[in-house]
């Protein structure tokens, strides 16, 4: 899987980064005002309210449509967090429709899935052990798959293998469902476009006034402010890593060790 320059940064530091380059081009812009006043005979540089209010409503849009492609994200991963748990679970109760000797066979097999599936997930971002997390699944769940499907030929199991391989079907898909929503993140051009516009609206925000105290006040507080939104955007973004995780549905799948004791 190839990774982007943004997945390879923390979020802190991206908006560290980001937030000192807005005081700077703050900072810039005074100093560029001052320059042009010195060299004119105004004493203030009129018409830009409409530029500022335009690109703060575009950096406002554009906030929320970053945002909200998190938000989304985020929610599809703990959908497919309860759906591939419900799913396993379904096919372990399954598990009783065969007699004895066979039902310990699939159980031994879905305790090592189980723990393959927690693996996968407390991998966290080494991407060595995750993709030995899905071998290791995948191989799983084949030879679960075969017995069930040679079980499948006895005229006599036909009801209970109606059950057993839809159940596993699910369970198997899901796999190739969450692992793709793993992947999935905010394209870096919109994170990009992202961060230039907090730029463009730092220098222009301090485009034309003239520098106070309060002045800065404000800078520093749009920074923030900014920062911290755009961190929450990166947060949201990236459950492996961060404030944010998934750390509490990941619980569900720990209970199923429960139902294979």
């Amino acid at each position: 899987m190839e990774t982007s320059l943004l997945t390879g940064i923390s979020s802190t530091a991206i908006v560290i980064v980001l937030m000192l380059l807005m005081i700077l081009f703050y900072w810039f812009s005074i100093k560029l005002t001052d320059f042009l006043l010195k060299k004119s005979s105004e004493k203030e540089i009129k018409h830009i309210g409409t530029t500022k209010g335009s690109l703060l409503g575009l950096l406002a849009l554009i906030l929320a449509f970053t945002f909200n492609m998190s938000v989304s994200r985020y929610d599809q991963r703990r959908a497919i967090f309860i759906e591939e748990t419900n799913d396993i679970g379904t096919a372990i109760l399954r598990c009783d429709l065969y007699p004895d000797s066979t039902r310990e066979e699939f159980r031994k097999d879905f305790k090592e899935y189980v723990e393959a599936r927690i693996l996968y997930y407390e991998a966290g971002t080494d991407a060595k052990i995750i993709q030995e997390a899905l071998d290791k699944s995948d191989k799983i769940s084949s030879r679960i798959w075969k017995r069930a499907a040679h079980l499948s030929l006895d005229p006599n199991a036909v009801v209970r293998s109606n059950q057993m391989l839809p159940a596993l079907n699910s369970m198997i898909d899901v796999v190739t469902s969450r692992d793709a929503l793993r992947t999935a993140n905010v394209p870096d051009a919109v994170l990009w476009l992202l961060f230039s516009l907090c730029l463009i609206n730092s220098f222009v925000v301090g485009f034309g006034i003239i520098q106070d105290k309060f002045s800065w006040f404000v800078i520093w507080s749009f920074a923030i402010m900014m920062a911290l939104s755009v961190y929450f955007v990166l947060d949201l973004d990236r459950p492996r890593q961060g404030i944010i995780t998934n750390d509490a549905h990941q619980q569900k799948m720990l209970e199923l060790r429960k139902m294979l004791n």
